[in-house]
């Protein structure tokens, strides 16, 4: 982290400083701009906080000579944009970086106690330290932020006035100055002792956090922005702010989107017609098709028009039957399905160029090895490239739900492009046979355990929709949690067995409609990306030791009886035999948050061990 720039910096009307090209020289990595410190989030530089500013001011802007394009063709379209942008590198070769800029603006003085706006402390240039004092500057523990993604400070003023009838009364106009203490008798927020020199009593912090403890005080949420700058005017808000902690989770959780590229898109032959794709899929016919290439690239078309005919054909593919706009969940269900005809079906020496991105082969080994344990169809992915995209994000969004909330957007204007990165890896994927499936899906107790798992998830998706009337459906079926749950012992028994971290491996599940498979992948692109390591578990004479050593392991968790036993576990009861003693994994690897999770389905209970799809591999 490198501290602001020695320079003077000027605040807006609100106060809020004007952005900072902060985040450059090694701050953070750039896979940490779209999951950790991505636009609206809070980072922490030294002593000092920011917010990440937005993608569409003039001030906020990337810069496109450190923020290079990346395609995705099919991702883009899902997502509505042209290209996406990798974040600007954070080297010593930057020159610029991301913008952000200085939030909460209520700082505290340990010395002097004051508690007040950054810039009336009146700081040396470039530095964040009380004038008076010359001690470091103390940003606000404490922000507001609501449903609707905004963010605010916390009102300091209403919270110490609130039994002396401030509401008659404009905030800050009393005269007197606010101050924070911590009164060193514990840990707890009735230790931390607001005051104003008004003479009020003072209040502690206690309370503060309740639901409904802004909205007691007559305060609903302004709808203010900050990410976005000082002239965005605030929105219009229904929802009551919440009291959260600076470095909450909560503050900040990214909606991502992500899809592999797969022939015929993956060997980047089309990336130069990325920006004119919206107009060449609105021709008719291939004369119209080359007409437009020539003009649009002056008689040098970069691409064969057979080849221009053959994506725009792969593309009209990926259209669910019978929607002329299908939904978007529709719309990335087709790009799901894609994906697992693609690794079904694999790409052979022929298909191949030399800069082909996706690699997927027949493993040379005996695939009977893995038939008596339901398993089908294996397929070693030697190389792939995942591209992840930040659509936009949410606060005080529910972590262990698979859907998102209300959605923040990271514009104020819409956006041709989108922040993402790329990882290139390679992973290994399994399918489950078809007809053991379907016998064990038949179960009438293996249909009762998921259907608890089912109306739990929908009360908790029920309970944060943005529209009652439009409640997705739970996407817990029994094949999606075998599926799932398959995937996490088979990484961790990866992890223990041929030495790769757990965050660094990640599922891929196709368990939609018709889909029985997986994919298990590295996650990561440093030194446990790309080296071979994971491919060789592939091989079916290895991979049934694996299957069946994972299958041992999940027959006995350290708290059982209670986890075997439970009848419902997780938030809301969206699990059931699963803890983070047997089966959950980092939340980088999961794709469902640790949720929809039941061993029981792989290897039976006590008292009816048939429910496990994997029970007849038991003593």
């Amino acid at each position: 982290m490198t501290p602001p720039p020695a320079r003077r910096r000027r605040t807006g009307t609100n106060g809020y400083a004007p952005a900072h090209n902060l985040l450059r020289r090694g701050a953070v990595r750039r896979s940490q701009m779209i999951t950790t410190y991505g636009v609206g989030s809070l980072i922490a530089v030294d002593h000092e906080s920011f917010v990440v500013s937005g993608l569409d001011g003039a001030d906020t802007h990337w810069n496109s000579d450190e923020s290079p394009k990346i395609h995705e063709r099919r991702l883009a379209r899902l997502l509505g944009v042209q290209h996406f942008r990798l974040p600007p590198a954070s080297d010593e070769a930057s020159k610029d970086g991301v913008r952000v800029r200085r939030f909460p603006v209520m700082q505290s003085c340990p010395e002097c106690n004051e508690l007040r706006r950054h810039r009336d402390f009146n700081p040396p240039p470039g530095r964040s330290i009380c004038g008076t004092c010359e001690t470091d500057l103390v940003p606000s523990r404490f922000v507001i932020a609501c449903e609707g993604g905004h963010l605010d400070e916390f009102p300091y003023w209403h919270w110490v006035h609130r039994a002396a009838g401030s509401g008659s009364i404009t905030a800050g106009q009393c005269g007197g100055t606010l101050k924070l203490r911590a009164s060193g008798r514990s840990s707890s927020l009735r230790s931390i002792i607001v005051s104003c020199t008004c003479g009020v009593p003072e209040v502690s912090m206690e309370g503060s956090f309740r639901r409904n403890a802004l909205k007691d005080l007559g305060l609903r949420c302004r709808g203010t922005r900050p990410w976005l700058g000082t002239s965005v005017p605030a929105q219009s808000c229904s929802f009551t702010a919440r009291t959260l902690q600076r470095g909450s989770s909560a503050v900040w959780q990214p909606v991502l989107k992500s899809a592999l590229s797969i022939p015929p898109w993956s060997d980047g032959r089309a990336d130069p017609l990325a920006e004119h794709w919206e107009q060449l899929r609105n021709l008719n016919g291939r004369e119209e098709v080359e007409m437009c290439l020539k003009f649009v690239f002056k008689g040098e078309i970069p691409v064969p028009v057979d080849e221009v005919m053959a994506l725009l054909d792969a593309e009209r593919e990926e259209d669910p039957d019978g929607e002329e706009t299908p939904a978007f969940d529709h719309r990335y269900r087709a790009l799901r399905h894609k994906e697992y005809e693609r690794l079904r079906a694999g790409n052979d020496e022929r298909e191949r160029s030399r800069d082909e991105q996706f690699v997927c082969e027949t493993p040379l080994g005996d695939p009977a090895d893995l038939h008596p344990l339901g398993v089908t169809g294996p397929m070693l992915v030697k190389k792939l490239r995942e591209v992840r995209a930040l659509k936009a994000f949410t606060r005080l969004a529910d972590l262990d739900a698979t859907t998102e909330g209300r959605e923040a957007a990271l514009s104020t204007s819409e956006l041709t492009w989108l922040p993402a990165m790329e990882v290139r890896g390679e992973g290994v994927f399994i399918r489950l046979d078809d007809n053991r499936l379907q016998e064990w899906e038949r179960s009438t107790a293996v249909a009762a355990r998921v259907e608890r798992m089912r109306t739990a998830h929908e009360r908790l998706i029920e309970q944060r929709a943005a529209d009652p009337a439009r409640v997705p459906a739970s996407p817990a079926t029994p094949r999606m949690v075998l599926l799932h749950t398959l995937s996490h012992v088979l990484i961790n028994e990866w992890s223990l067995d041929a030495g790769y971290p757990a965050a660094a491996l990640r599922e891929r599940l196709y368990a939609d409609g018709d889909m029985a498979g997986m994919l298990i992948y590295t996650a990561t692109s440093d030194s446990a990306g790309s080296l071979g390591g994971l491919v060789a578990q592939g091989e079916p004479d290895r991979l049934a030791h694996t299957i069946r050593a994972a299958v041992r392991r999940a027959e006995w968790c350290s708290s059982d009886p209670l986890c075997v036993e439970s009848e419902a576990s997780g938030t809301g009861g969206t699990n059931l035999a699963a803890c983070h003693a047997c089966v959950m994994l980092p939340e980088t690897s999961c794709e469902h948050n640790n949720i929809l999770l039941d061993r029981a389905l792989l290897v039976g209970t006590p008292e009816d061990p048939q429910i496990g799809f994997f029970a007849h591999l038991q003593a």
